[in-house]
C-alpha cells in the first residue's frame, strides 16, 4: 500500500503540470466562459505526444476538437488576445508557444482547417540556456498574449495556440498542447499573410526543435515550423 501511495503522490505534480487554452481575453477582459469560443479537445488536460499528433490532421485544432462545437467571437486587427489556461493554472512545462491561423473560406464554424495556414506568432527564450526552464518566456504564465497584426484580412479565422513541452523531447514524446479559437476578425486589412502552408506538414518528429534533449547542456535552441509572418 505505502509503494502505491508513493507512486500516486510522484504522479500528481505530473498530471497538474498539464493544460488546456480554454479561455478568451480581449484587451485585458475576460470574454465568456471556459471553451465558450475553443474547440474542446476529447483528450482533456493531457498532451498530445510527437507520433501521435505531428502528421494527423488532429495537428490543427487537437484531439477529438470538431466544427460546429463552440460560438465565434468578434475582434478587431490590433487587439490584444490572451489564449489562457484553465482553471487559473500555469505552464509548467519548458518549451516554445506558438499562433498560427487560418482563413476560413466561409463559416468558421464550418471549417475542418484544411485550408492554408500561416504563423502569426512565436515566443520562444527569454535568456539564458534552453536547458534552463526558467529561461523560457512561458514558464509560470497563465497565458499565450498575441496581437492581432493590424493588416491582417478581414473574415472568419481559426486561431490556433499551442505550447510544446520539450521535457522529454529527447526520448520522441514532446507535449503538444492546442486549441483553436473561433475568432471573426475586423479591419482595413491590406496585409498578404506568407509563408502559407498546410497542417499537417509544419513539424516533423526529428525536428531539432521538436527531438529536443535539455538535459544535456544544451546552448541554443531552433525554433520548430515556418517563419513568422512579418505583417506586410
Amino acid at each position: 500500500m505505502k509503494s502505491l501511495s508513493l507512486i500516486a503522490l510522484l504522479a500528481a505534480p505530473l498530471a497538474e503540470a498539464h493544460y488546456i487554452f480554454n479561455r478568451l481575453i480581449v484587451n485585458g477582459k475576460s470574454i465568456g466562459g471556459e471553451y465558450d469560443y475553443v474547440r474542446k479537445n476529447s483528450n482533456s488536460y493531457n498532451p498530445a505526444f510527437t507520433n501521435d499528433i505531428v502528421n494527423s490532421n488532429e495537428l490543427r485544432c487537437n484531439k477529438g476538437a470538431k466544427p460546429g462545437s463552440t460560438k465565434t467571437y468578434t475582434v478587431q486587427a490590433g487587439d490584444k488576445l490572451g489564449f489562457k489556461l484553465f482553471n487559473n493554472e500555469f505552464i509548467e512545462h519548458p518549451g516554445p508557444g506558438f499562433v498560427y491561423m487560418s482563413k476560413a473560406p466561409g463559416s468558421v464554424n464550418d471549417y475542418d482547417g484544411s485550408g492554408d495556414w500561416f504563423k502569426a506568432y512565436e515566443v520562444g527564450l527569454c535568456g539564458g540556456s534552453p536547458g534552463n526552464d526558467g529561461s523560457w518566456c512561458t514558464w509560470q504564465k497563465d497565458r499565450i498574449d498575441f496581437t492581432v497584426p493590424k493588416t491582417v484580412p478581414p473574415g472568419e479565422y481559426l486561431v490556433r495556440v499551442e505550447h510544446i513541452g520539450l521535457h522529454e523531447g529527447h526520448v520522441g514524446k514532446a507535449q503538444f498542447y492546442i486549441e483553436c479559437y473561433q475568432l471573426k476578425i475586423e479591419g482595413a486589412g491590406g496585409g498578404n499573410p506568407s509563408p502559407l502552408f498546410k497542417i499537417p506538414g509544419i513539424y516533423k518528429t526529428n525536428d531539432p526543435g521538436i527531438a529536443f534533449n535539455k538535459w544535456n547542456n544544451p546552448k541554443s535552441y531552433v525554433m520548430p515550423g515556418p517563419k513568422v509572418w512579418d505583417g506586410n
